[in-house]
Formats: C-alpha cells, sequence, structure tokens
C-alpha cells in the first residue's frame, strides 16, 4: 500500500501519514500532525499542526480539524463540520490558550456540526447534522440541536436502540442503555 496524495493539496513534510491514507483536492495537512492508516481526508479539508487523527478515519469536504483535536479510530466526520480550539477568542489576544478536544473511537458527527472545544464525543456517539456541541456527549448517545441534547441511544452501527437498548437493525442488545434500566439507576 502507499499513500495517495492529489496534486493540489498541501501535505508539509513533517506530517506522518498512514500507509492506505487518501488525501484530496486542496487539502492541507500542517506540520507535526498525524494521520493514521486508511483514512480518507476529502476535498478542501483543513488539519492543523499537531492535530492526530486516528486509523480508518473518513472527514467529509470543508472539515476544520483544528490544533488540539485528537480524533480516534473509526471516526465519520461530515461535510462542513467544524471545531473550534479558543474558549475566549479574541483577534488582539496574543495569550491565547488551545483548548483540548477528544472525539473517541467510532463516533460520527454530522454535516454543518460544531464542536465547541474541551468536549469529548463518546465512543459510538452520533451528533446530529447542524447540531452545536456545548458539553462532552456520552457513548452511544444521538444528540441534536443548539445545544445539541440527547434524544437516543445508537448502536455501534449508527442506528437507534429500542426502549429496551435493542437495535433492530443489526440485533445488537444493550441492555444499559434502555429505558427500564435508566428507570432503576
Amino acid at each position: 500500500m502507499s499513500v495517495f496524495i492529489h496534486p493540489t493539496a498541501e501535505v508539509s513534510e513533517r506530517a506522518n501519514v498512514g500507509d492506505g491514507t487518501k488525501i484530496w483536492n486542496l487539502a492541507q495537512v500542517r506540520e507535526n500532525s498525524t494521520i493514521g492508516k486508511n483514512c480518507i481526508i476529502s476535498k478542501n479539508v483543513y488539519v492543523d499542526s499537531d492535530v492526530v487523527i486516528g486509523n480508518g478515519v473518513k472527514i467529509q469536504n470543508n472539515v476544520n480539524v483544528y490544533h488540539g483535536v485528537t480524533v480516534e479510530d473509526d471516526v465519520f466526520l461530515g461535510p462542513s463540520m467544524t471545531f473550534t480550539n479558543d474558549m475566549y477568542p479574541r483577534a488582539f489576544n496574543q495569550d491565547w490558550k488551545v483548548t483540548d478536544t477528544l472525539v473517541k473511537k467510532g463516533a460520527s458527527i454530522g454535516a454543518n456540526a460544531t464542536v465547541v472545544c474541551g468536549n469529548t464525543i463518546g465512543e459510538y456517539a452520533t451528533v446530529g447534522s447542524g447540531s452545536v456541541v456545548t458539553k462532552d456527549v456520552l457513548p452511544h448517545a444521538l444528540v441534536v440541536g443548539n445545544p445539541a441534547k440527547q434524544i437516543a441511544w445508537v448502536c455501534k452501527c449508527g442506528f437507534k436502540l429500542d426502549e429496551k437498548g435493542n437495535c433492530k437493525e443489526c440485533g445488537t442488545k444493550y441492555p444499559q442503555y434502555g429505558e427500564e434500566q435508566e428507570k432503576n439507576d
């Protein structure tokens, strides 16, 4: 295997790009960033310096992944979603501090969503399109809106769980996410 870099992409010689990764047109990957194996970095994606992206990550068109963001394996970042990295942005502030953000394994973030820095998106969680994440998202949670609020639980395969914590799509059972379990807690 090898790395594919489109001729119009700008990839720093000091970036570390894993085998089998494809970086498409007009993408920019900055110095000291790490992109794992078998990733897709789509058109017009910006990967800032010191960003860490795991294996098998799919980043759709027009996504900005700023300094301070860590993306674990098998994450999906939908078209035009973005991260922030400064809690108190001012153009004239010379002493601003990066606030870290973590997206855990298997999470999916929908198109045009914004993830405010300092938050963690849990394993296999789903952030709905257009949502604004202002607090941590639990593993397997489905959140939507502005600010994003949890409305359901989702399976590893991405489908909503029923009231007993079962996925009707793939048959996986998550009793810990059923309504009956929540009532007992």
